[in-house]
């Protein structure tokens, strides 16, 4: 059996005063907000622009899942892991700033892309560039702030993300009028643009001044609880010799998330259609309704998510977290039966409510993670999640749900149907699998042979 890997320091040892100023610390926090936003943007956009996309380019709706998925999927799920070793390594601020760049130019790329395989590449390069966001963003917190004041900052930066699928609603339709009035026209480039094409070229720009500011405004703060490292290993190595040792409790947890995040991506990247097709919304109602509601629950989730995980650790019940993780995702349920409302604002209701529960499970499951792992696997524990919930969520949700909608239904007017058909079953599964990760630390708790809880325990005291 593999010796023990060498652990950093528990971050509980770690002074505040070792920690940079708050002033700094929250200016950071704030360009990881901005740059949640951009990186969820970039993606949700194309799910309230299928039918002008299906329609200049003449493609279906399983290739429309394929450009929600795969494509971006494919580079942020194989670039995922390397992001991360490099998140331990390297500036976290300067790889930030670097993806933003390429995902920005790649949005950029989107609007003006002549075809499904030139458009499949530009969101490809998106996945590229958005891989190095996550692995550094939460690392980049854990050491910005102590252990029982990481909730609030978590949870920002969460709802960044969560905001930006209502930002993206709201704003793709505002976009979509103004275009469709002739407000751009005279504009260089985008004057000789159709709607939809603006929309990316405008996203696009924007993520270019945020990451153009996070140069200026923010530096890379100290890594805290870093030890002196030993002979040089293959990067990597160690991090899945500890992978292993813990799988118990760590391969339930991203299984969980991943099968849960089926559930959002899926469902989430197809419910404006459904809004649209089986219940006759507009795009202005969907820029009226939706994308406000969608924000409201969007903040609402994390503030959730990080009051309770600040207050389980001012308790010292450090199993909180994983009994959260275990409960939270049936809260989803509604969402997935949001076909069943037979009435088009109450299905609205339905569909948003569906960001304040992804975003408390984001919330809490990031947070888990810093406290179950060595700081020197900050990055790389964050990594894991988005590469399986790329393969699994991102990739898989949106074109199984298209699949069963052109394949067993034959109807677009029933992606509804096929949206709870898929995401049931998931939303079960990856409660499920939470379930099995608490009983795994609560046993590995009392017996003590698991690092995990060793690390638990340390951050308790």
């Amino acid at each position: 059996m593999a010796g023990p890997i060498a652990l950093d320091l528990p971050d509980v040892l770690v002074t505040d005063a070792a920690r940079p100023n708050t002033r700094g610390a929250w200016t950071m926090v704030i360009m990881l907000f901005l740059a949640g936003i951009l990186s969820v943007i970039d993606r949700a956009a194309l799910n309230i622009l299928v039918d002008p996309v299906r329609g200049t380019l003449g493609i279906s709706d399983e290739q429309i899942g394929l450009l929600q998925g795969l494509a971006f999927g494919l580079f942020y799920a194989f670039m995922g892991i390397p992001m991360g070793l490099a998140a331990d390594r390297i500036s976290r601020r300067n790889l930030i700033v670097a993806g933003i760049g390429l995902w920005s130019l790649a949005t950029i790329g989107s609007g003006l892309a002549q075809s499904f395989g030139s458009l499949f590449a530009a969101r490809l390069l998106v996945g590229l560039g958005e891989a190095a966001l996550g692995p550094a963003a939460i690392s980049l917190i854990a050491d910005l702030f102590a252990p029982a004041r990481r909730g609030r900052p978590i949870s920002v930066y969460m709802m960044g993300q969560g905001l930006a699928n209502g930002v993206a609603i709201s704003l793709t339709s505002l976009i979509l009028a103004a275009a469709g009035t002739g407000a751009f026209l005279g504009f260089p480039v985008l004057g000789a643009l159709v709607p939809w094409r603006i929309v990316f070229v405008i996203f696009g720009a924007c993520g270019l001044v945020i990451a153009l500011a996070m140069l200026v405004l923010t530096r890379e703060p100290p890594r805290q609880g870093d030890a002196p490292q030993g002979a040089a290993q293959v990067p990597g190595a160690a991090e899945a010799v500890y992978l292993w040792r813990n799988r118990g409790v760590l391969l339930p947890l991203y299984f969980g998330f991943a099968t849960c995040f089926t559930v959002a991506y899926g469902g989430a990247s197809w419910a404006p259609s459904m809004l649209l097709r089986a219940y006759g919304a507009t795009p202005g109602y969907l820029g009226a309704w939706l994308g406000p509601l969608s924000m409201l629950f969007s903040a609402i989730g994390p503030l959730i998510g990080g009051t309770l995980l600040d207050r389980s650790m001012r308790s010292g019940d450090t199993l909180a977290r994983f009994r959260i993780l275990s409960i939270a995702p049936l809260f989803a349920l509604p969402f997935t039966l949001s076909v069943l409302a037979h009435e088009l604002h109450f299905a609205t209701v339905l569909v948003a409510s569906a960001n304040a529960v992804f975003s408390v499970v984001g919330t809490v499951m990031f947070a888990t993670l810093q406290s179950v792992v060595p700081p020197r696997m900050r990055g790389s524990s964050i990594a894991l999640t988005l590469v399986l919930n790329t393969i699994l969520g991102a990739s898989l949700g949106p074109l199984i749900v298209a699949s069963v909608t052109e394949r067993v239904f034959g109807n677009p007017a029933m992606v509804g149907w096929s949206i709870a058909l898929v995401c049931v079953p998931f939303l079960l599964l990856g409660t499920g699998l939470y379930a099995i990760a608490l009983g795994a630390i609560r046993k590995a708790r009392q017996t003590g042979d698991s690092d995990c809880a060793r690390l638990l325990a340390g951050e308790a005291l």
